[in-house]
Formats: C-alpha cells, sequence, structure tokens
C-alpha cells in the first residue's frame, strides 16, 4: 500500500528542522584566554565545545580524533604556531578556523592569505557572533574551505618578535592583557610568576619555562633559571666577579646572573 506524499509540507518541514550545533575546538596555549573564549561561547546557542588544546601537536590530534566543524586557532604558541597547524591538517574534509591574535598584523596577514576568518584579543561579543554566522554558512561548503586553508598553508610563519603580542597577567581578580614591549622581566618565585613592568608586577598565568619556550628568539632572555629579561630594557651591567654580573633594568630593578648564563648574556647584549 503506498500512501501519497505531501512534497511541499516534507520541505517545510526539513528547513524548520533545527541544524546541528557546531561542534567546536578551542586552540590557545593561554589558559585564562580559552578559558575567557569558552565562556563567551556559552552565551551562544548551537555551539558545542568538544575541546580544548594548549598547542600545536595537540589541536592537530584532537583535530583527528574529534573531528570538529570549527577551530579557534591561536597563532602564536611555542613549537608549532597556527600556521604550522594549518600546514599539517590532514586531507580530507578540514573543520572550518577562525585564526584567533592579538597581533593585529599577523590577522591581516592571515585574512589577505585567505583565512576564512580571524579574531583580534580581547574578542568582543559582537565580533564572535559575526564569526559563527560566517563559520555555520561555511559548514556546508568544504571545499571553499579547503581552498582557503590551502591558500592560508602557503603563508611563511613570521619571524619571532614581541611587537604587538600580549601576555595575560592577573592582579587580584581582574585579569589584564599586557604589552609585551611593556614588561622587563618575569621572575618566578616558587610557584608564582611575576610579570614585572615599569609600574607594577602581576601574577602570570603559565609557568616560566612555558614562558621561556614561548618567547624563544625573542629579546626576553633567561638569566636566571628563575629570571628572564627584556634586554631592550637593561640600563647597566655591573661585573661582580670574573663570572657573575648584576643587571640594572630601567626601573632600578637589578638581577644577578648565573655563571652559567653570563657568558650568553654578554654576548646577547654585546658588550
Amino acid at each position: 500500500m503506498t500512501f501519497p506524499c505531501d512534497t511541499a509540507a516534507f520541505r517545510v518541514t526539513s528547513l524548520m528542522m533545527p541544524a546541528p550545533p557546531l561542534r567546536t575546538l578551542i586552540v590557545d596555549d593561554e589558559p585564562v584566554a580559552r578559558e575567557v573564549l569558552r565562556d563567551e561561547l556559552a552565551a551562544f546557542s548551537g555551539v558545542e565545545i568538544v575541546g580544548e588544546a594548549a598547542n600545536g601537536n595537540d589541536a592537530l590530534r584532537d583535530i583527528a580524533r574529534l573531528q570538529p566543524d570549527l577551530v579557534f586557532l591561536d597563532l602564536q604558541m611555542p613549537q608549532m604556531g597556527g600556521f604550522d597547524v594549518i600546514r599539517s591538517l590532514p586531507s580530507g574534509a578540514p573543520p572550518v578556523i577562525i585564526i584567533v591574535t592579538a597581533y593585529d598584523q599577523y590577522a591581516i596577514r592571515a585574512f589577505e592569505a585567505g583565512a576564512l576568518d580571524y579574531l583580534l584579543k580581547p574578542v568582543s561579543r559582537e565580533r564572535l557572533e559575526k564569526a559563527l554566522e560566517r563559520a555555520r554558512a561555511l559548514r556546508a561548503r568544504p571545499r571553499d574551505t579547503a581552498e582557503s586553508l590551502a591558500r592560508l598553508s602557503e603563508v611563511p610563519e613570521p619571524p619571532p618578535t614581541v611587537r604587538g603580542r600580549k601576555v595575560v597577567g592577573r592582579s587580584g581578580q581582574e585579569y589584564f592583557l599586557l604589552d609585551l614591549d611593556d614588561v622587563l622581566a618575569f621572575q618566578a618565585e616558587r610557584e608564582i610568576v611575576w610579570i614585572i613592568t615599569a609600574r607594577q608586577r602581576y601574577m602570570a598565568t603559565q609557568t616560566l619555562r612555558a614562558i621561556d619556550e614561548r618567547l624563544r628568539g625573542s629579546v626576553f632572555h633567561r638569566v636566571h633559571r628563575s629570571a628572564l629579561i627584556n634586554v631592550n630594557h637593561v640600563r647597566k651591567m655591573t661585573p661582580l666577579s670574573s663570572q657573575r654580573w648584576l643587571l640594572t633594568l630601567s626601573n632600578a630593578q637589578e638581577f644577578i646572573v648565573s655563571k652559567r648564563l653570563a657568558r650568553n648574556v654578554r654576548q646577547m647584549l654585546q658588550w
């Protein structure tokens, strides 16, 4: 027995069915940045956060394992940056990639090369809403997504620099986005890492080792196992002995250079 089928009614019913949620992965080496974005996304319906990754290797693993529809990808990460992640994506149906960065020149460079969308930190709610709308539209166009990522994968990794980059610092219950150019040093005191600026100090959200890896090749250099200093803020270098030095920063704070690193520091400052 056959039954009549109302094709028009079927089409209307199909159109009224809600779209499946955007299965979303957040990739950022800053724990606070991941938390802030996660909280912002919680305000939008139709978004399901399936995972978080703190580095490029974990991001590639989670993309292969979780098959997300959407990935919020930070560009500046130690060891494997965002462009490296894009170049290493497996073949097949790629996720929609939204670039997240605190450095507008990286974002512009990525967008001109074919990035589907980008967000500048701190991310505004209105801008995030537009990015999600764009991601929903692109989810149904995997060919466009793949072509865009292919163009983006050809962008060379930016040279090491801190200009325009940010670091998250905590003061009390508030979090601040600090320009790395304004940071004089990072100093560890047991489990706490302090971010030292000319006016005050903030608690870092990462270990000194993670910060060192992230800033390797920049103007920040290790002078002691518990300290990283910005060489652009060194104002005086005083010998304490044949193998020990005292560095004075622009805020008059002093750091003793360890014997093991004394030679490297002299070469670094070209003294």
